[in-house]
């Protein structure tokens, strides 16, 4: 293969310039030869708050500028050994949910025909069931690395049975995920009843409660998480509101009381190992969030798990 498809410096080019691509990499069409297909999902019909999550992609590309090629706390060089492009935006129909949740999982279909590992921009968090359809067509039931504030499982929401806090049931119901191998991390806030995390436990979901995570590192936690999966297909969904909003205020449904910036780096650099077959960056919703702070912050932990893909080099 050809040089790897590098990131554009800032010394090259001013940052608040060139492409509105992630880290203002290469666009392509054919994913051919892709070991990374960076995709956007710009959705929010299925957030049941604030929506604005349709803008997330665009502005996490936008933040995403400020990154550089080389991670200079692990070691990690991504773009030395894996060869990773934008491939742009699905081209769901915003005027229908049930809609674009075929799409997405067509979509996802035609991407995992090749070898390139999708890395999804969200969008609000209702897109990852279509994709959890697509990769248990492809590596049989995964297991599942979700952080979030929110379990995502209720039955129903206004009679709906796909929206962005029903995903996990679903996935649970339809085998999508291997339940004693599906982390929940973060959870936290008030709930519609007494046992609206207890009925996911009870299926197998290995639950981190936020408050049990306060003023703790969370390497040892990813460890531990590591070890159990094995070498597993792995999928890592990363809702943006799993942190507190202090650090990602931009977001549709958040909660106080979560995880802070340091301790998402600190488990996703501990997932290093793991046979991550997909991954996405939901819930980011710029609106609520003038500073781009919120976008910047998700902007980081997507280079956090493009840094622990298999076949990543460490310098």
């Amino acid at each position: 293969m050809a040089d790897k498809n590098q990131p554009i410096s800032g010394n090259a080019l001013a940052r608040f310039s060139g492409p509105n691509t992630f880290m203002r990499l290469p666009a392509v069409n054919d994913l051919k030869g892709l070991d990374v297909a960076v995709l956007g999902i710009p959705m929010d019909i299925g957030t049941s708050w604030r929506s604005g999550t349709r803008f997330g992609p665009k502005e996490v590309r936008s933040q995403s500028a400020m990154l550089r090629p080389y991670h200079m706390q692990t070691g990690a060089a991504p773009f030395d050994s894996l060869q990773v492009a934008d491939i742009g935006d699905l081209a769901i129909n915003t005027f229908s949910l049930s809609d674009s949740l075929r799409i997405i999982q067509d979509s996802y279909d035609a991407i995992l025909n090749y070898d390139a590992m999708p890395m999804a921009i969200g969008g609000d968090h209702s897109i990852t069931l279509p994709i959890l359809r697509a990769m248990a067509k492809r590596h049989g039931p995964v297991a599942l690395v979700h952080v979030d504030a929110h379990a995502d499982v209720n039955d129903e929401m206004f009679g709906e049975k796909e929206t962005h806090g029903t995903v996990f049931r679903r996935a649970y119901e339809e085998g999508l995920v291997i339940p004693e191998k599906t982390y929940q991390v973060g959870l936290r806030g008030t709930g519609y009843g007494a046992d609206d995390f207890k009925e996911a436990a009870r299926w197998g979901f290995q639950q981190f409660p936020s408050h049990e995570l306060w003023h703790r590192p969370l390497d040892t936690l990813g460890a531990e998480i590591r070890r159990d999966i094995g070498d597993v297909p792995t999928y890592i969904t990363y809702d943006i509101d799993s942190l507190d909003p202090a650090y990602a205020p931009g977001t549709g449904t958040p909660e106080i009381g979560g995880l802070t910036t340091p301790q998402a780096m600190q488990l996703i650099r501990a997932l290093r190992g793991v046979n991550v077959v997909g991954c996405d960056l939901v819930e980011v919703s710029p609106p609520y969030d003038s500073s781009g702070n919120t976008a910047l912050v998700g902007a980081n932990i997507l280079y956090e798990m493009l840094c622990i893909l298999p076949g990543v080099a460490y310098r």
